[in-house]
């Protein structure tokens, strides 16, 4: 990997960190102003809106332009996003916009990597990215878990400024500058050469060729299965995010501040099965690591029988393991057929607008669960089943598929390392 590789993974863990960071602040905005508790989970679905709402729009504008352009234009609308709620707009409307930004963003980002690196290349480069991801979402989550403590907040509030005295503020213009950095990052990442198509202004014809996209990756044997898992995975991490919070907070006693940490392990465990299948994993044996999702699944299930904090912490360690290690092999397939039946940034923009409906039907379902009153340990039995019975019936799709033709025997098997 050259330098420009590195710069691009930077800009990629700052605006990562950022807006981890930023959710474990709104999450204690929301606390401090009373907010229904229900409100939390919805972070994550007006963040995520954007993503669905705009997705025949993104991609067309990631593949009209230099990536690190639309990324550094994508990554100033977070900055704004974070402004507005410095300047005290309320946390659902001002992280939304934040989401916005990363809708934009997200097809800039992975879609680089195709044009960037050769396929056999994919697999490790996503282990890369979300390894520096889950590393954005550990100190990410510190960050902001540090930034509200309440002795933190009071010495912030203190310091001699004309500014930054209303609860977590300066925590705010903290993640602010974070945002900058990335942005920074951004103005370096290498122009690929690649050639841009010129945007169409016409909503018609974007959405009638999104559709298309759409229907191209869903109807391809292999697109189909990694576009699955990969939707189910981020819909399952989305919502597993609070479920943490939230049984941390009824079986181990901790408060916000604390229950982040738990959060942060996990993120360890994804980044230790990342790294995993990067190295042992290739473009062909991609799709033998379905079973790990299954596997996940079943060991949420553990989490209603534990109260003791060092046992959750190795209990969440292998959760997110397994996680890591199926996700990543799972998204480089995807990233490697979206590339070859359409543009980059127009695959990226499919993927993405499949994984965040589910983040929005799935973090949108605990919403509801949490109001009518539903017990933690009820709703995590009903995750982890669904989960590992979702992942069991997209394996036997996949053994149908190779059936009928052995797609899988044309994949790259090189090494990725």
């Amino acid at each position: 990997m050259n330098r420009g590789f590195y710069i691009i993974m930077a800009a990629q863990f700052f605006s990562a960190l950022a807006d981890n960071a930023l959710l474990i602040a709104s999450i204690a905005l929301l606390r401090d102003m009373q907010a229904p508790q229900e409100y939390e989970p919805l972070l994550k679905l007006f963040f995520t809106v954007s993503y669905v709402a705009l997705a025949a729009f993104v991609g067309a504008f990631a593949d009209s332009m230099p990536k690190w352009r639309v990324m550094l234009i994508s990554n100033t609308i977070k900055i704004g996003g974070c402004a507005m709620m410095v300047l005290g707009a309320h946390p659902l409307f001002a992280y939304a916009v934040v989401g916005l930004g990363a809708a934009a963003y997200s097809p800039a980002k992975y879609g680089i990597l195709t044009e960037y690196l050769p396929h056999r290349l994919l697999v490790v480069a996503n282990g890369w990215i979300e390894g520096l991801t889950v590393g954005a979402i550990i100190l990410g989550t510190v960050i902001g878990g540090a930034l509200i403590r309440d002795d933190v907040s009071h010495f912030l509030q203190g310091l001699p400024l004309p500014f930054g005295h209303e609860p977590y503020q300066m925590a705010l213009l903290i993640i602010g500058l974070l945002y900058v950095v990335a942005a920074i990052f951004n103005m370096f990442v290498p122009d690929t050469g690649v050639d841009h198509k010129v945007l169409r202004k016409n909503p018609l014809y974007l959405m009638h060729d999104f559709n298309h996209c759409l229907k191209l990756l869903w109807r391809d044997k292999l697109g189909q299965i990694s576009l699955a898992v990969t939707t189910l995975f981020w819909g399952a991490g989305a919502t597993l995010q609070f479920i943490v919070y939230k049984w941390a907070e009824h079986a181990l006693g901790m408060d916000l501040s604390s229950a982040t940490m738990l959060q942060g392990v996990v993120a360890i465990g994804v980044a230790v099965g990342a790294v995993l299948a990067a190295r042992y994993v290739t473009l062909r044996k991609s799709v033998r690591v379905i079973p790990m999702g299954i596997g996940m699944g079943l060991m949420v299930l553990v989490m209603t029988l534990v109260t003791n904090e060092t046992i959750a912490i190795f209990l969440l360690i292998l959760v997110g393991g397994l996680a890591g290690f199926f996700v990543v092999p799972m998204n480089a397939l995807l990233q490697h057929r979206g590339h070859i039946l359409m543009g980059a940034g127009h695959s990226i923009a499919v993927q993405n607008f499949n994984e965040n409906l589910s983040i929005l039907v799935m973090t949108g379902i605990y919403a509801l669960l949490i109001m009518w009153g539903v017990s933690i340990n009820t709703v995590i039995i009903l995750f982890g089943l669904f989960v590992a019975g979702t992942m069991y019936l997209v394996q036997k799709a996949h053994h149908a598929n190779q059936r009928v033709s052995d797609d899988v025997a044309h994949l790259d098997d090189s090494p990725m390392h």
